[in-house]
Order: C-alpha cells, then sequence, then structure tokens
C-alpha cells in the first residue's frame, strides 16, 4: 500500500497550508460531530469546495464524525453523512459503534476510519471493527511496535493501520478523559476539550496540613500532562511494522504549526521511500520541529521501557516564530501578511516545501502600500518586501528567537 502523510485541518488556512507543504490527505471536520469543537472547522458548503480542492490536488480529505455521541446526536447525523457521501469525501472517521452502525446502513459505500477514541489497542478488538465495517485503523497511542506488528498480522491485508508520529498526546487512555467535563462542564468526548490537564494543579496528602503545587517549570513536573510525541526518526520501523498512514495531531495549532511538521515529515518520508533500507532521517529535520511551539519530545510508547518518559517537564517552547506569510512574488519583492513585528535589519528564514528552504536574508528594504517603512507592526497588514529569493504564495517567513 502506498504510504500516506495525514495532516490536521482545523480550518481553511490550515488546510491550505497543509496541502502546499506535503500532506497526502488532510482530517477536518464540519460544525458538529467532530472532536474539536472549539477549531472554526467547516460549513457544509466549504467541506465541499475543500474536498474538491483536495482531489483537484491529486490528495484525499476525509471528515470526522468521532465524537462519543449520546441519543440526541443522531438527530439529522443519517442526512449529514449522506451529504458526506454526496461531495465524495473520501472517508469518515468514527469512534462511536452507533454511528458505525448507522454509517453502514445509510452510506454502504462510503469508507469508515476507525479513530483512535475507540482505543484499538489489541489485535482482537481491531478484528471486532474491522469485521463491523472499518476499513482503516486508527491505532491506539499506546501501542508498542510489536504490537501494532501482532495486529497487522492478524488483520486481513486489506484492512489499513495509521497511527500518530507527532504532535500533543492527551494524559489519558487514547484520549478518553474527564478532567475536561469535571472541571469546565464541557464533554472533551464530544469535542469540548479545554485541555484543563494543561491547568497549573495543587494536591495534598490526606495525612498532611498544607498543599503540594505542581509547577510546570525546568525542575518541577507537570504529572497530568504529557511530552509531545515525535516519531520522526523512526518512520522505517513503523512502515516495517504495517503502518501505512502517519498522522500529524494538530487541527488546533496554528498555519505556522502545521506547515512546519508537515513540511520536516513530508522531507523524511519521501526518504525513506527513496530508500527503505537506508533509512536515516537528516538530523536538521528533527531539530526543525523544534522551530514551532512543543513540549519537551517523547517516542511514547512504541519502545517498551521508555513508556515513563512520557510525562516530565513539559513547558511548552519554540525556537522560531511566525513572520508572514507569502501572498505574491514580483520583480524581486514579496508581498506578505504580516503575522509578528519584524523590522529593517532583522534575519528572517524562509520556510517551503522547495529549495528555498531553510534560506535566510536580512530585511533590507519594505513598503506598505506606497510609504516606505522600517517596521511592521500592524497584524496582517499587507507588506511589500523585497527578497533575494523567489518565492511562492504560502511560503512562510519566520525569525529565530
Amino acid at each position: 500500500m502506498k504510504l500516506e502523510l495525514l495532516a490536521p485541518a482545523g480550518d481553511k488556512e490550515k488546510l491550505e497550508t497543509a496541502l502546499y507543504f506535503g500532506a497526502d490527505a488532510c482530517y477536518f471536520a464540519g460544525k458538529r460531530w467532530g472532536l474539536r469543537a472549539f477549531a472554526e472547522n467547516f460549513e457544509d458548503d466549504e467541506l465541499e469546495k475543500y474536498v474538491q480542492i483536495a482531489h483537484s490536488k491529486g490528495k484525499k480529505a476525509y471528515i470526522t464524525v468521532n465524537i462519543q455521541a449520546h441519543n440526541q446526536d443522531f438527530e439529522g447525523l443519517a442526512d449529514y453523512l449522506k451529504f458526506i457521501e454526496q461531495i465524495k469525501a473520501d472517508a469518515i472517521i468514527v469512534s462511536d459503534a452507533g454511528i458505525l452502525s448507522l454509517a453502514k446502513q445509510v452510506v454502504p459505500n462510503l469508507d469508515i476510519h476507525l479513530s483512535t477514541q475507540a482505543c484499538a489497542s489489541n489485535k482482537y478488538s481491531a478484528k471486532f471493527w474491522a469485521d463491523a465495517g472499518a476499513k482503516r485503523i486508527i491505532l491506539a497511542r499506546e501501542l508498542s511496535l510489536e504490537e501494532i506488528k501482532e495486529i497487522r498480522d492478524y488483520l486481513p491485508k486489506e484492512i489499513e493501520l495509521e497511527a500518530f508520529v507527532h504532535g500533543a498526546m492527551c494524559i489519558s487512555y487514547s484520549g478518553r478523559c474527564l478532567l475536561s467535563n469535571y472541571l469546565a462542564n464541557r464533554d472533551s468526548n464530544r469535542g469540548e476539550c479545554v485541555q484543563a490537564c494543561r491547568w497549573q494543579y495543587k494536591i495534598r496528602e490526606v495525612s498532611r496540613s498544607g498543599e503540594l503545587e505542581i509547577q510546570e517549570d525546568d525542575k518541577g513536573t507537570y504529572i497530568l500532562n504529557s511530552k509531545d510525541l515525535c516519531l520522526i526518526e523512526h518512520l522505517d520501523k513503523l512502515a516495517k511494522a504495517g503502518v501505512t498512514s502517519f498522522k500529524i495531531e494538530g487541527r488546533m495549532k496554528s498555519p505556522f504549526y502545521v506547515a512546519t511538521v508537515v513540511n520536516a515529515y513530508r522531507r523524511a518520508l519521501d526518504e525513506y521511500i527513496k530508500s527503505p533500507n537506508n533509512y536515516k532521517v537528516d538530523k536538521s529535520l528533527a531539530t526543525e520541529l523544534k522551530n514551532c511551539s512543543h513540549r519537551e519530545f517523547t517516542t511514547g510508547f512504541l519502545f517498551k521501557g521508555e513508556e515513563k518518559e512520557n510525562i516530565k517537564e513539559s513547558l511548552p517552547t519554540s525556537e522560531s516564530e511566525f513572520i508572514a506569510v507569502v501572498k505574491d512574488y514580483k520583480d524581486g519583492f514579496a508581498f506578505v501578511e504580516q503575522r509578528n513585528r519584524f523590522q529593517v535589519g532583522d534575519t528572517l528564514e524562509i520556510l517551503s516545501p522547495s529549495e528555498n528552504f531553510q534560506k535566510t536574508f536580512k530585511v533590507e528594504e519594505m513598503f506598505a502600500g506606497e510609504e516606505k517603512i522600517s517596521v511592521a507592526d500592524k497584524v496582517q497588514q499587507i507588506i511589500k518586501l523585497k527578497v533575494p529569493y523567489t518565492l511562492s504564495p504560502n511560503d512562510i517567513l519566520r525569525r529565530k528567537k
């Protein structure tokens, strides 16, 4: 089976960014039934438009319908599933047995991918879901390479395996968390998680007076939180274990995050495809991933014995900041939409799927309209910027911190 790089798309800009930087497929949601209710998501007409855009680029589009559904959630769902089939989405992502059953009844020809929320953590449950109609199993994140291989060997060959390779990890088993429900009355399993695990807490041992603050700093630990998953150096091992779709987490992340991570994994996966028996990721790509916001990296549960390394210091950080996105380029000048303040004299770096990747230049001349300026400090203002390289729309400019 062809290997696939699968990217998140929480809104239109992120979807366009993911496709531009090399994703083979994107997963995104409508306004209901998806597990990221606080992402901008897509109206029905936008879903149709962006499925068509993905297809026009030879890419695939998967629509998330992955809430843990209650009775009232089924109102209107049959019509929505028929709509997804009508717009020719490539698959739906489902975690709930009731929704899967309904989909098999009303849209029997629409491919179903089992969400990681369904927690397929063994070969028997994976086979159960495959027999129920899932074409692809998105594996629980708590699996080792050996377990993934056993699942692959147990399933029919036509059933695909997908695994997360990068991004934030929930401290609860495959994302099944009640903290958000309890503390904020927001159901994380129905798309409304407030990421309560990332708040600051105090604890008290029952036989002692006083409280112990659980701090997030360079010496302390944040026990309800996890490091970020990063498997860019192990794509070959996953592929050989039977994974064919490599999934990036982050529908709530920024376009800068999507561009940085997709670009790095695209280059790494291409290297593996080119030489599968001699894969060794370029260290610059592993370093590249530190440019966008991230917590300390971990390999998660992939290698037995390292599981406890997931929970340690996990302060978010980044080595670069998002400066501008390129809208056009003419006669030595880039027309960019500014995202963070920059000025004449700054050194900017190019993030691009082209050969301009990681090239730098010093800002020498820029204009706001016809006015020559020395400082760009109005967010989303269009700036005409002299650049010595031919840039393309959707390229990104960043600055090292």
